[in-house]
């Protein structure tokens, strides 16, 4: 077994933040990942000789990071990044999960599956070029995806000299920009990602800048009060009856916390029955707990014997969801052939599954002017729009802006099983 260049124990106990990548192509996404990875000790020797030996073998005078991330030979040959790569590492203080989203136009959709979870969104920038239009762009979706926390690193600082003023330039016009946009937390770090100034260790070539490293702002930005803490909301995905002479009887309820704090003891409702019970206890792999919270994925005993399902959601009594079949949502489509009116599609929703007609499309995003185009009825591949639709099936939902996991779904081609967009609830009646 290969040595690893880490000797970080992973703490079970530490909290975890999701972020993805974001920016134009040749930004150095890829590059600063494998940045990332290295100069927190997290890949193994035998990984970097290999990625030493390939940078050789392809002429290059340095260690090509990007390798690190870009796996499919499709994206070595052209050194862009085309899927999602998800890449996963700890430090002392915290774990990660990174997703490296693509920069190309054509793959808004990959970056829209990679964002759609994260904690944090991180755009880079060439300090050579400035903000782009698809720097713009994919702030703009983060913003729509409703990312709590975004990071502007402006790259390549190592080939403009490190020069504030390009910095500063940079910095004046995209905070100028976010004004625009739903961010509530914004930092803005200079970095070469290639010679690792500003990653993890601060670089002495600029001393201008006081600010913090990219490295201790991902290990230091507060996420756990960006989830709803307040609102209880369990989607109950199995049903766990083992029917074992050691659990003969148990019954219990098993899925993810999307939203609020379950307690053994608190009232709640089974939706949409609208049955009434008590939490008898919450468990965890082999242990019972005293309380859950998200993304904790737990079971839970109910005292009642009451008729609970797959699709069903567990709520407080006097603070549930309205189930809801006509549905207001801003849409990323993913597939060629355009959304239209009267089209029917599957929809899945938290743990509940049905079907959903297209009522009407209301208007088409620019995502890089935010301009509404209320002329265009139909919605192409990437492309972004608030759109009507009525379910055959309640949906036990909340608004995308108060609930990231309740407020969000996915809709799937019935004939192929292909997944054709991705929405966000803005209301529903």
């Amino acid at each position: 077994m290969a040595e690893q260049t880490t000797s970080h124990a992973i703490n079970p106990d530490m909290d975890l933040l999701r972020f993805a990548t974001a920016g134009s192509v040749d930004d150095g996404k890829s590059t600063l990942i494998g940045r990332l990875l290295l100069d927190s000790k997290s890949i193994f020797e035998d990984q970097l000789e290999a990625v030493e030996s390939t940078s050789q073998s392809k002429g290059y005078d340095y260690t090509d990071l990007a390798l690190l991330t870009d796996g499919l030979r499709s994206e070595r040959e052209q050194g862009i990044t085309i899927d999602v790569a998800y890449r996963y590492f700890a430090t002392p203080n915290r774990k990660f999960i990174i997703a490296d989203t693509p920069g190309h136009v054509q793959y808004t959709r990959n970056m829209v599956t990679g964002a759609s979870t994260a904690d944090l969104g991180l755009v880079l920038v060439d300090a050579r070029q400035g903000l782009t239009e698809q720097s713009r762009r994919h702030a703009v979706i983060l913003s729509l995806l409703r990312v709590p926390h975004l990071v502007l690193a402006v790259n390549k600082m190592d080939l403009v000299d490190f020069d504030e003023e390009i910095y500063e330039k940079i910095h004046k016009e995209f905070t100028s920009f976010a004004t625009k946009l739903n961010i509530p937390d914004l930092e803005i770090i200079p970095i070469s990602a290639l010679q690792g100034d500003n990653v993890v260790t601060r670089s002495e070539k600029m001393p201008w800048y006081s600010g913090p490293t990219l490295m201790h702002h991902l290990e230091h930005v507060h996420v756990a009060s960006d989830r709803d803490l307040v609102d209880v909301r369990f989607p109950v995905q199995y049903v766990v009856r083992p029917k074992s002479d050691d659990f003969h009887d148990y019954r219990g309820y098993a899925g993810m916390v999307a939203g609020g704090v379950l307690k053994k003891g608190d009232e709640v409702v089974v939706l949409p029955s609208g049955m009434t019970s008590k939490i008898a206890a919450i468990d965890l792999f082999d242990t019972e707990i005293d309380q859950a919270f998200p993304p904790m994925s737990v079971t839970v005993r109910l005292e009642d014997d009451v008729d609970v399902s797959r699709g069903d959601m567990i709520a407080r009594v006097n603070n549930a969801p309205k189930p809801s079949q006509d549905i207001d949502a801003m849409i990323c489509w993913m597939t060629n052939e355009p959304l239209r009116p009267r089209q029917k599609l599957a929809i899945k929703h938290t743990t509940r599954t049905g079907r959903a007609m297209v009522k009407d499309v209301q208007y088409r995003l620019d995502v890089n002017t935010l301009h509404r185009d209320q002329d265009t009825k139909e919605l192409g591949l990437n492309e972004i729009g608030r759109v009507q639709l009525r379910t055959t099936v309640p949906l036990l939902c909340d608004p995308y802006s108060k609930n990231r996991a309740t407020g969000s779904f996915i809709l799937i081609d019935e004939a192929t099983g292909v997944t054709v967009g991705a929405g966000m609830i803005n209301n529903a009646s």
